[in-house]
């Protein structure tokens, strides 16, 4: 037993209420057992609760044993003088005051205990691994949207300290998480880094010189340093030596300074090396104006998808390289990739965006482009497929990716719609 499950049992009043008495000997009825606080003070707010003859509005606190009311200083201390009710598992030593107590030692049901000790005590996949296929659709169905509103909230705040960096410039935050997602996993803050360091209003007067964004981007990754330091063999070209000068008058020009985060080549297929990534942000940025905001007006999944079917220069057709010539492929971006951006920031930011001027349209906007992309395919989400939960679409994978990250993985039993389901059952 824990306060915490403690706690639940409370909030859902998962005891046997029958004949409830006060360690005094006088007549309980739970009307109303509180709100959960989960700031400071007493665990219940707001609950309303008959004793004897009276009904009592206030406070309830939860201990395990009696005795923790003064282990943990509640007396005297402000915050509890409005407790009503002292609930406790065990009602040995109980304080000297004027609280009634109820001892609930014998009206816990011995199976709920030992449910939640078989949950975390697992060490599979998930701790209800055994049991979740009995979870009814309903349930599955409500606790998925929550997951899925809870998943993009969490991505709201990352979208609301850019807007505070750039001071609520939509377009610049935008431009940030782009990068970041072309720098996948092993150089998202490299990119991220990148993007920061050259505002957008920049690259903008650029934009019709595609070799002069490629040079901003590149100089900034250092990647063109990186070639300046190499000695050279006849194999030498000419195009990144153009990008060379060009980056060497543009980086004097701004007073820019390059990003001390290394970009990584190792352990990665050539199509996501840094230097196809940025040569495709390249084209992005020459061939899209005020990106987010024809973002917003999209009509459709198929309108976004559009946006960010980009090829990179002709150059790279050749190369995944600087001075490294290969045979010819189109270094076009894929649709899964595509698709990876629309999850990982298209819906975000979209969300974010209806969250801070409160419309709603744009928030179920984000939410129906990801019932229309395809679910991810990844460890986590094959995981629960092989337990026979569905994995439709791109949101149902991100609500399993939140339920595994923040509960599974925490051991959030309590907290979880499907672990609720599981203890009551």
């Amino acid at each position: 037993m824990t306060e915490r499950l403690l706690q639940f049992i409370w909030q859902f009043q998962y005891f046997n209420k029958g004949e409830l008495t006060t360690s005094d000997g006088e007549k309980i009825q739970i009307i109303f057992p509180g709100h959960y606080n989960t700031n400071q003070g007493p665990d219940f707010t707001d609950a309303k609760i008959k004793i004897a003859n009276t009904i009592w509005a206030g406070s309830v606190e939860l201990h395990l044993e009696a005795n923790d009311w003064n282990k943990h200083s509640h007396e005297g201390d402000k915050n509890y003088k409005n407790v009503i009710l002292h609930v406790v598992v065990n009602g040995n030593s109980i304080p000297v005051n004027t609280i009634p107590v109820l001892e609930l030692k014998n009206r816990i049901s011995s199976l709920l205990l030992l449910r939640y000790e078989e949950l975390m005590n697992a060490e599979s996949f998930i701790p209800c691994q055994e049991s979740i296929g009995t979870v009814k659709y309903l349930v599955w169905q409500s606790w998925k949207e929550r997951l899925l509103a809870e998943r993009m909230l969490r991505k709201t705040k990352t979208v609301e300290s850019f807007q505070q960096q750039n001071k609520d410039h939509w377009e610049e935050s935008f431009w940030w998480l782009i990068a970041r997602n072309f720098g996948i996993k092993v150089n998202a803050d490299a990119f991220e880094a990148i993007a920061k360091s050259i505002s957008i209003n920049i690259l903008a007067k650029h934009k019709n010189q595609i070799h002069q964004v490629e040079a901003l981007l590149f100089g900034q990754a250092g990647l063109l340093e990186q070639r300046a330091v190499q000695k050279f063999s006849h194999n030498a070209e000419e195009y990144p030596t153009l990008l060379q000068k060009e980056y060497s008058f543009l980086k004097k020009k701004y007073k820019l300074k390059p990003v001390h985060i290394p970009v990584h080549f190792l352990r990665m297929r050539p199509m996501n090396f840094p230097t196809i990534r940025l040569a495709q942000l390249a084209v992005l940025i020459t061939e899209s104006s005020h990106l987010f905001s024809k973002i917003k007006e999209a009509k459709s999944i198929e309108d976004v998808k559009k946006s960010f079917t980009i090829t990179a220069n002709d150059y790279w057709h050749y190369h995944y390289k600087f001075d490294e010539p290969t045979e010819y492929k189109k270094k076009k971006l894929g649709n899964v990739m595509i698709e990876n951006i629309i999850i990982n920031t298209v819906c975000p930011v979209l969300f974010a965006y209806g969250n801070y001027h409160k419309d709603e349209s744009y928030k179920q906007k984000a939410l129906k482009w990801l019932e229309e992309v395809a679910a991810e395919s990844n460890s986590i989400t094959r995981g629960f497929v092989n337990l026979g939960i569905e994995n439709n679409n791109a949101f149902d994978s991100q609500a399993l990716l939140e339920l595994k990250n923040e509960y599974c993985n925490k051991k959030r039993c309590l907290e979880c719609s499907v672990g609720n389901f599981l203890l009551k059952n």
